[in-house]
């Protein structure tokens, strides 16, 4: 495909632009004639009594329009509101007020001249001032219509570029948590699996087949910011299976979901939370490790039974729970509730739901 540059400009361009700005100044020119003579549209003599200044006003209103436009835009350029607002108030206020007295001025002594109220040999310098009065009373109305479109253009310019980037570090900061989970899981995982190998070599099979299922899982999710309950608790099922080999019966779950809304969490939070159940617990024939996982409304609770290691395992890296905070709290969602009684450690993961 060919894209052609600096494609001239069509009629139909210079019409979308040129068109509105005439019929806006001719509007302000009849507005005016309204004000100062509202019986002259009542009849025709009127009408060509109040033509003349009607033209006046309209060529006026065009070319202050304008240079207001055009200096606008030059000060957008050179002076941002955002920057320097009150230099760039006094700037708009000193530039355009001297352009419009200086544009007023010729279109009287013009108009003058024009229409036989003034002699080239004895002009009336103080009668032409006096008569610039009201186009400049126009310019001040025109220039708080421009300075405000202006200023207005550039906050809500500032406030799509603020979003912009706070989205663009969202999207960093959830993706650099979403990437901690990646390695977390695997080196877990592996060391688990190395222990394993050296005891049991069907159970090491097992293992290294549930743990390609969940693998590919937490490949699946991990551009996702949200996942449904329904992939998550499936996921969660599998990676209690795949512990169970390990711990067999020292390891006991329960999972229960309620049917009908669809509700959504951060992908891999119940990962974390059962990695911590079983990193800190003792697990044992004399004292099974139970994990509860259940629905209830808009909440997911996740309680396990509190029996603590005598020493936090080395390999722990403290990512856990944190990153579950951090990941809702970026969000913008309701934090989690953590609740840790003398027999049951809990965690309350507030589910989302998306309004379509």
């Amino acid at each position: 495909m060919q894209i052609e540059l600096n494609k001239p400009e069509t009629h139909k361009d210079l019409f979308t632009r040129v068109g509105p700005f005439i019929w806006i100044n001719l509007l302000i020119a009849f507005v005016l004639m309204a004000s100062t003579c509202p019986s002259c549209f009542l009849s025709l003599e009127g009408l060509r009594q109040i033509f003349p200044d009607f033209a006046f006003s309209f060529c006026i209103s065009s070319a202050l329009s304008y240079g207001g436009t055009v200096i606008i835009r030059w000060l957008d350029r050179k002076i941002p509101w955002v920057v320097y607002p009150f230099g760039r108030l006094f700037a708009t206020v000193g530039i355009y007020m001297a352009y419009s007295f200086v544009v007023s001025f010729v279109f009287v002594f013009v108009f003058a001249w024009l229409t036989g109220q003034l002699a080239i040999q004895n002009i009336p310098w103080g009668e032409i001032f006096r008569l610039t009065a009201f186009p400049m009373q126009v310019a001040l109305i025109i220039m708080a219509i421009f300075t405000t479109w202006s200023w207005l253009g550039e906050w809500r310019k500032s406030a799509v570029e603020a979003e912009r980037l706070k989205a663009e570090r969202f999207a960093s900061q959830y993706q650099s948590l979403k990437d901690q989970l990646n390695p977390h899981f695997l080196f877990n995982s592996l060391n688990v699996l190395t222990n394993l190998v050296y005891e049991d070599a069907d159970r090491s099979a097992a293992f290294i087949q549930k743990l390609s299922k969940i693998y590919r899982y937490v490949l699946e999710v991990q551009q996702e910011e949200l996942v449904s309950l329904e992939k998550e608790l499936d996921f969660a099922k599998n990676f209690l299976d795949l512990q169970k080999i390990r711990f067999e019966e020292n390891l006991q779950f329960r999972m229960k979901e309620e049917k009908g809304q669809q509700f959504y969490l951060p992908p891999l939070s119940l990962q974390l939370l059962l990695e911590n159940a079983i990193k800190h617990n003792v697990a044992s024939k004399e004292n099974p490790l139970f994990i509860d996982i259940r629905q209830k409304g808009n909440e997911l609770w996740v309680s396990n039974t509190l029996q603590l290691k005598n020493q936090v395992e080395e390999s722990s890296t403290g990512i856990g729970l944190e990153n579950i905070l951090k990941r809702y709290k970026l969000l913008n969602a309701k934090a989690p509730t953590i609740k840790k009684g003398e027999s049951e450690f809990l965690v309350i993961l507030p589910l989302i739901k998306i309004e379509q």
